[in-house]
């Protein structure tokens, strides 16, 4: 009796483990916030606190650097006209959002995040239209705004330009960090050091063998940015770590 009550909790402890691990595995991230579905203005620190009150695993967001090397939240390298690399802080300052917000500072977002532990920061380090040593210079200068406010524990790193990862993890050793421009293979990402890739989602289509090597290799997998539930339902099934997303609320729903 006691043997057949012991393997009933073995075995009731076995499926809950693997219904947990399978609700988990994939994890749901915010493309420049939650935004679409809440009224929210994209990359705004808005969208930033929806994509937290949803519950996702992390908030995707794009830095760039103005001309005087303040830091700021934005997709675009121009906002209302203005090119955020050629404008001062002064100037992008009184930038209004849609949604009445002033354009976000890296500051006041991370400052946003670090109020919270659950949902992680997905910082894009944006390439510089300008030069190179811009962009790594931005690289620079927010790893370093990312350990001045003690938000190292929940920020991540992706970025278009491979030497921009190479420099993030120079400067963070342990930061995670993942390229995103598709054209490494999962050997090139292991031999630089990289923690894994974010890939366009027809990048995998074409190569679906990479989530397989990269998963062996310990590294991560992140698709960007799939919208619709078919495309969503292909990386559900092929296992895939993280999917990023205009529509988390979809996303989470077919994760149930």
């Amino acid at each position: 009796m006691k043997k057949n009550i012991l393997a009933f909790a073995v075995s009731l402890f076995c499926l809950i483990s693997i219904e947990g691990m399978s609700q988990n595995k994939i994890k749901v991230i915010a493309h420049r916030g939650a935004w679409k579905n809440t009224g929210a203005t994209e990359n705004s620190i808005a969208a930033l606190e929806h994509a937290i009150k949803l519950g996702c695993y992390g908030s995707e967001f794009d830095v760039h650097m103005s001309t005087d090397s303040v830091l700021f939240v934005n997709h675009d390298h121009t906002i209302q006209g203005m090119d955020i690399e050629k404008a001062t802080s002064e100037e992008l300052s009184k930038i209004k959002l849609a949604n009445g917000e002033t354009l976000p500072t890296l500051e006041a977002y991370l400052k946003t995040g670090g109020k919270q532990k659950n949902t992680r920061l997905i910082l894009e380090i944006k390439t510089s239209s300008i030069n190179k040593e811009r962009s790594l210079a931005l690289a620079t200068k927010c790893v370093e705004m990312v350990k001045k406010l003690k938000v190292e524990k929940i920020t991540d790193y992706i970025a278009f330009d491979f030497d921009v990862c190479l420099k993030v993890k120079q400067l963070a050793p342990k930061a995670h960090v993942e390229y995103l421009n598709g054209d490494k293979t999962p050997a090139e990402i292991l031999a630089a050091g990289l923690s894994g890739i974010d890939y366009h989602y027809s990048v995998y289509k074409k190569n679906e063998n990479y989530i397989d090597e990269m998963h062996k290799e310990k590294l991560t997998t992140n698709a960007w940015t799939v919208n619709d539930k078919s495309t969503m339902q292909w990386f559900i099934d092929k296992k895939v770590d993280f999917i990023t997303t205009n529509e988390p609320e979809q996303l989470f729903e077919l994760l149930k």
